[in-house]
């Protein structure tokens, strides 16, 4: 097995046709068939399928397929790391950042100061559920993501915490007008907008309503936060958030936000690793620049609740 056999088969796994593998690769097709016999014949095992509309993997190429992207990845940031080596960093860097987290309003923060210290690391920024995330990170095909949770041990996986986060109520005022805090048993009959159920923040929310014993009202399911924000503006219904998330959504539109009580829910923020991968020279720069970011958003915490409780005054000075 050598590494141009696995490029041309990650290749022909891409594209799903040995055909347009040839064309891409610039490789005959009798050659490239060759190539994956002998592949085959290295495994003994059957690799590709052959269907009336491509090829597909088999149980068996799919596993060789995950494996064969991570060692791809791996050798090309051994080259750039040689090629550098006395030079400034260079190579590409995969960041996960969940949607909905404290860390996913770092993102542009963390690009500029990535391009600021080392333009030659290329970053590639991926925000996505947790759950998809990890997946991604434990295979190698990412090398690290910020999320939500991380307190049950998962294989081939290391969390680090980070820090924690109250959850807010973000609400038009008609929904929600009683400033200051906010027990969860005041959301029975109010309409939630929260993201899917296979969301790790959405399992936080929904354990605390089970604990309460309230039954949410939940009207609509979404992710992305500028459909959220002009939800709630137009009143079509209210959300819980992570309080760094809740200002930026509350920025853009004129509503409330209150801190949860009676139970207060806290989410921790982790940042996952794979246990098993080390992390290159580049992705450990960015690693300690992200937390790095992360720590300063961390200080900000208590002039998020001072701010959060200076409005609150606002409000009940206005009244």
């Amino acid at each position: 097995m050598n590494l141009r056999r696995l490029k041309y088969f990650v290749k022909i796994v891409d594209v799903g046709s040995l055909t347009l593998a040839s064309e891409i690769l610039h490789v005959a097709q009798p050659a490239l068939s060759q190539q994956l016999a002998t592949l085959e014949g290295e495994f003994n095992q059957k690799l590709l399928l052959r269907t009336q509309k491509g090829v597909v993997a088999t149980e068996a190429g799919k596993v060789l397929y995950r494996h064969a992207q991570m060692i791809l990845r791996q050798f090309d940031q051994a080259r750039a790391d040689v090629l550098n080596a006395g030079r400034s960093l260079a190579g590409q860097v995969s960041v996960g950042l969940a949607p909905g987290t404290a860390a996913s309003t770092l993102a542009l923060k963390l690009l500029q100061t990535v391009q600021g210290r080392h333009p030659q690391i290329v970053l590639h920024i991926n925000e996505n559920f947790g759950t998809t995330l990890c997946d991604v990170v434990r295979s190698g095909l990412m090398d690290m993501a910020v999320l939500y949770g991380g307190e049950s041990p998962v294989q081939g996986l290391s969390f680090d915490p980070l820090l924690t986060e109250d959850l807010c109520v973000v609400a038009p005022a008609e929904m929600v007008s009683k400033p200051g805090d906010l027990a969860l048993r005041d959301l029975r009959d109010v309409d939630l907008l929260l993201p899917c159920t296979n969301n790790q923040l959405r399992r936080y929310v929904d354990q605390a309503f089970a604990a309460a014993h309230v039954v949410p009202r939940v009207v609509a399911e979404m992710e992305s936060a500028s459909t959220l924000a002009a939800a709630i503006a137009s009143g079509v219904g209210a959300t819980i958030l992570p309080f760094s998330v809740a200002r930026s959504v509350a920025a853009t539109s004129s509503v409330n936000v209150c801190r949860l009580v009676s139970p207060t829910i806290e989410v921790p923020l982790a940042m996952c690793v794979s246990d098993h991968l080390p992390l290159s020279e580049p992705a450990q720069v960015v690693k300690g620049i992200l937390l790095e970011l992360v720590g300063a958003l961390d200080l900000q915490g208590g002039l998020h609740r001072t701010l959060l409780n200076h409005a609150r005054v606002q409000v009940v000075a206005h009244e």
